[in-house]
């Protein structure tokens, strides 16, 4: 089986370069080539060029990884690469408005090419272990949901909202992936508040802090919190809880100790082990391009969570 020609564009998130600096080569996946990676040392072979246009220009490269330098511009670099027929997979927020993910969507339809964001959440420890057990019914019908991703606060945190995207798109997508891709419970109404209060660079930009309230499609109702003010940094980065309330049990996440606790009615808790068992969302975008396997959801309901942050925060830009 052949392996799918990547380039890399851009630093500015969670590259995917780590998975070729391994000793041991990727099986599905070879970088080919990079743009925007400045004199970062790449292996052997590995073409640099300095822009996105050159990278797009090289007939070899099948697949492009955007971690575009300003997030403002990534839906555009997207649909360039797409028209460029090439397949992309961007870091978040891929798009800033809903009028750019329509043009996302839209350029991969017309040139018959792959776009997928760097999501797979519910792929992801302790996640996968709570949505299997969402999906396997044992909690009843799902009623409430509670989500939380806190990181610590640095001065690197860009003042400007269009280099990273801002605290509700970088952070916050993670509470309304929690509640869509996870608990498989669709938003039908969602709205947020942002401040920027607590921050301790004067004249600074940054929000500190991001509370959402959603409305369910069945019923239910979910919220989260996200911010700036984890002070376990050193122990966890990103400090994230999510607790799943059904009408015949909760689960809920556990992130000092990597566990998921399980609550039956009737039943004594059980705790169980979420250390391992993470699947990559890459490799399967990289198997469905291969013709060995089909991506786990539709990309309209892979790119909700983004789109219904992007129609909350709208009317406030």
């Amino acid at each position: 089986m052949g392996k799918i020609k990547v380039g890399l564009y851009g630093l500015r998130g969670h590259q995917i370069h780590p998975l070729f600096l391994k000793p041991e080569p990727h099986p599905l996946a070879q970088l080919t080539a990079v743009a925007g990676f400045g004199d970062k040392q790449m292996p052997e072979g590995v073409r640099a060029y300095e822009t996105l246009d050159e990278l797009l220009a090289d007939p070899e490269v099948e697949l492009v990884s955007l971690c575009s330098p300003f997030r403002s511009m990534q839906a555009a670099d997207a649909a360039k690469a797409l028209n460029a027929k090439k397949h992309v997979y961007a870091e978040k927020p891929v798009a800033m408005t809903a009028r750019e993910l329509d043009a996302i969507i839209k350029a991969a339809k017309t040139n018959e090419r792959h776009f997928h964001e760097m999501g797979g959440v519910q792929f992801q420890q302790p996640y996968k272990t709570m949505h299997e057990i969402v999906k396997s019914g044992v909690l009843g019908e799902i009623i409430q949901i509670h989500g939380q991703k806190c990181y610590p606060w640095t001065e690197r945190r860009p003042t400007d909202e269009n280099v990273d995207g801002g605290l509700a798109m970088q952070v916050g997508i993670y509470l309304t992936r929690f509640v869509e891709h996870v608990a498989c419970q669709k938003i039908s109404a969602l709205t947020l508040q942002e401040t920027k209060h607590g921050n301790p660079v004067a004249g600074h930009n940054c929000r500190m802090a991001v509370t959402m309230q959603m409305k369910l499609a069945n019923g239910g109702l979910a919220s989260g919190i996200a911010n700036y003010l984890n002070p376990m940094g050193d122990k966890v980065w990103g400090y994230e809880i999510l607790r799943i309330f059904g009408t015949q049990g909760l689960v809920e996440s556990n992130p000092e100790e990597k566990t998921v606790r399980v609550v039956i009615q009737n039943k004594p808790p059980q705790i169980i082990d979420a250390k391992s068992g993470s699947e990559s969302y890459f490799d399967m975008f990289l198997r469905t391009l291969l013709g060995t396997d089909t991506m786990p959801m539709s990309l309209e309901d892979e790119l909700s969570p983004t789109r219904w942050i992007i129609h909350a925060r709208e009317p406030m830009m």
